[in-house]
């Protein structure tokens, strides 16, 4: 904010719109009406100043005697502080009061020191002493570090969000930059194309209101769309800032720069090596992958904390804790990393601890902790892509792409993730065509993949692979679970002889290797579903119940949802909708929260037909179930929509509410169902 002419005690003039904030300084205002000592924290850029100068204006008429700002970014010395601090305070009325301690003395006023990191020790002295001598007086410190001065009260500041609140087009930080931008560019608007483009843009500056500034100056020369694929390296594009602002605010490496140089070399160390961390990460992440080579382990933890005091890190909200850095704070972690010796081995030591996050949680899959490893799996997404980018292009590390790959089958398959899983395995697979057992548990999770989004052709090429290498090879567990998913292909494929004389040879695969975990318990589920299908209903009851029972025994969610689906189209099929309903509405409160969409569809379709056939139907209702299934299906792929199998109740459904709704309520409900976020149509059909 460019400083404007003013005399003693009178805050700058806004000299650019102020947008958002009012929960913030909601929250300052109560924190000042309690506390004598509040430090706004945040990085560099993210708009303390402007937020604790507005805060002041608005509880100025509180403050008898003024408040008064001292700008301490220029003080060099400590020595200087308690000079620059007196002269913020105007001219001394007579001589008693020539001092710090004279001059505040009986006033009731408001004291805000902004910029006080480089000075920390200093000024938590200075403000220690003067609140102890002046009773009167309040002081509201913004600072990239907390002074830890006594009854100090934070306010950490978060950069402006980046998803528009409920029922609206635009989030604060968007309306920040289009602000911004219109002062460049007149005429400036956020509508059409520039909307989801600005709204992107705003995601990849982290809501950091120096960089979205500094990006709006640059409309001056280029469009919103070469803004963004300039953005690899921000610091360059980021710089030209008014002449007016701080020297620090002009560009954004030298405002990230600031934070760089009030670290320790130790700080340093830990700041560049934890660049690698695409997303959050935890304490054990943290010590495995950037301790040791000049960094003890035993350091790493009050590292961590110095680094959350000085905001170059945000711990995050949860248990255990988890911390993140800003992209834009990262990049610049990461520049210093290129510039060393261990760039390379820390992308690898990144790489081993997820392919251990991975592999753990495929064991931990298998068990009554399945919604957390699920939710563990997704917290750790960035950093999992990370892991796989770096194994494909790392010259010899593609058997360890396809090795992870294949572990997060679970992640893929359980949790709604079926594009991005192909993606990664189909590259992997094209770069690593050696026959390795990890060659032939990629091909069957891409066979399983590929028949679930409706992709017959590649999940029967890569099935069929995988079967010949387990035979070749001798991978018995490869053989049984490629035998499995050619059992699950022809199931949807409308082949139920075929599909149960596949799934039962898996099974008796799987008995004789001992194994008991998830893929057994879905082989049983689908196995009871292909039974039923061929009208063989004592077989299909004794196999669901066979499923449950050990799903219940061990306290697995994902193929117990689906056993529960499986008798719950058998209650349908013998008359009994009220059973029907509630074995549906089960499968649902189970898969929901493991987030699998295609889980969560099935169930969705059987419950839209049970609306139309209640005593008093609701075939709207009905239909606006089935506008949030096929929402979720198409997200995954292009599911079998012909299989008789899988969506004979979506069908029979569509028919019958074509036939009982006008066109426009067709249309309408359809569409209403479509616009549905996960939780609220899960809840919507757990309540129909």
């Amino acid at each position: 904010m460019a400083a404007a002419s003013r005399g003693p005690g009178r805050l700058p003039a806004e000299v650019t719109g102020f947008v958002g904030r009012s929960a913030e300084l909601d929250a300052l205002a109560e924190l000042l009406g309690r506390s004598r000592l509040v430090t706004v924290t945040g990085p560099g850029g993210v708009g303390k100043s402007r937020l604790a100068l507005r805060a002041a204006s608005r509880l100025a008429a509180g403050f008898p005697d003024g408040v008064h700002l001292a700008e301490l970014g220029p003080v060099r010395d400590a020595a200087a502080l308690g000079p620059a601090v007196l002269a913020a305070l105007g001219p001394a009325d007579d001589a008693a009061r020539t001092t710090l301690a004279g001059r505040l003395a009986g006033r009731r006023l408001l004291l805000v020191l902004d910029g006080c990191e480089h000075l920390v020790d200093a000024c938590a002295e200075l403000v220690d002493a003067l609140l102890r001598a002046a009773p009167g007086l309040r002081v509201l410190a913004t600072s990239r570090q907390s002074l830890r001065a006594a009854g100090e009260h934070l306010l950490p500041l978060a950069p402006l969000p980046v998803d528009p609140p409920e029922g609206r087009a635009d989030s604060e930080a968007m309306l920040l930059f289009a602000d911004r931008a219109a002062a460049v560019r007149p005429g400036f608007r956020l509508d059409g194309a520039d909307r989801a483009e600005v709204s992107l843009l705003c995601r990849r500056l982290d809501g950091l209101p120096l960089a979205l500034e500094l990006a709006a100056g640059r409309l001056r020369a280029l469009s919103v769309e070469q803004l963004l694929a300039r953005l690899d390296d921000r610091f360059r594009l980021l710089t030209g800032g008014g002449r007016t602002s701080p020297a620090r605010h002009r560009t954004m490496r030298t405002a990230i720069g600031w934070s760089h140089e009030l670290c320790t070399m130790q700080e340093r160390l830990l700041w560049s090596r934890l660049s690698v961390f695409a997303g959050g990460f935890d304490l054990d992440a943290a010590e495995y992958v950037c301790g040791g080579e000049g960094l003890d382990l035993d350091d790493v933890l009050e590292l961590l904390e110095s680094l959350v005091d000085k905001s170059v890190l945000e711990r995050l909200d949860g248990e255990p804790a988890r911390f993140r850095m800003l992209d834009t704070v990262r990049d610049y972690g990461a520049h210093w990393l290129r510039a060393g010796h261990d760039h390379r081995r820390l992308l690898r030591r990144h790489r081993d601890w997820y392919l251990s996050v991975a592999a753990w949680g495929e064991v931990e899959w298998f068990g009554p902790g399945q919604a957390e490893t699920a939710e563990r799996t997704r917290l750790a997404h960035p950093d999992l892509r990370a892991a796989l980018e770096f194994s494909l292009t790392e010259p010899g590390e593609q058997q360890l792409a396809l090795t992870l790959a294949g572990t997060l089958w679970y992640f893929w398959a359980g949790a709604g993730r079926l594009r991005e899983g192909r993606r990664w395995l189909d590259r992997a697979l094209a770069l690593a065509p050696e026959p390795t057992d990890a060659r032939a548990k990629a091909l069957w999770v891409t066979g399983h993949l590929a028949t679930l989004q409706g992709d017959p052709a590649r999940a029967r090429t890569a099935l069929a692979e995988s079967h010949r290498q387990a035979l070749a090879t001798g991978d018995r567990r490869a053989l049984a679970h490629a035998v499995h998913r050619q059992g699950c292909a022809a199931l949807i494929g409308d082949d139920p002889v075929g599909a149960a004389a596949l799934l039962e040879q898996a099974l008796r695969h799987y008995t004789a290797l001992g194994d008991l975990d998830s893929h057994v318990l879905l082989a049983m589920a689908d196995l009871a579903l292909a039974h039923l299908v061929l009208d063989d209903r004592p077989n299909s009851a004794a196999w669901a119940q066979r499923a449950r029972a050990h799903c219940e025994q061990h306290g697995e969610r994902w193929a117990h949802g689906y056993c529960l689906y499986a008798m719950a189209r058998a209650g349908h099929r013998s008359g009994e909708p009220l059973a029907a309903r509630g074995l549906a509405r089960e499968s649902l409160r189970l898969t929901h929260p493991l987030r699998d969409p295609l889980g969560i569809a099935l169930a969705m379709d059987l419950l839209a037909l049970l609306a139309t056939e209640d005593p008093d139907p609701d075939p709207y209702e009905a239909r606006v179930l089935q506008g949030a299934a096929h929402r979720l299906r198409t997200a995954a792929g292009t599911p079998f929509t012909g299989s008789r199998t899988l969506h004979g109740p979506h069908h029979t459904c569509t028919r019958r509410t074509r036939a009982a709704l006008t066109d426009h309520q067709y249309d309408e409900a359809f569409r209403l169902g479509a616009r549905l976020d996960l939780d609220t149509a899960v809840h919507r059909a757990l309540g129909a």
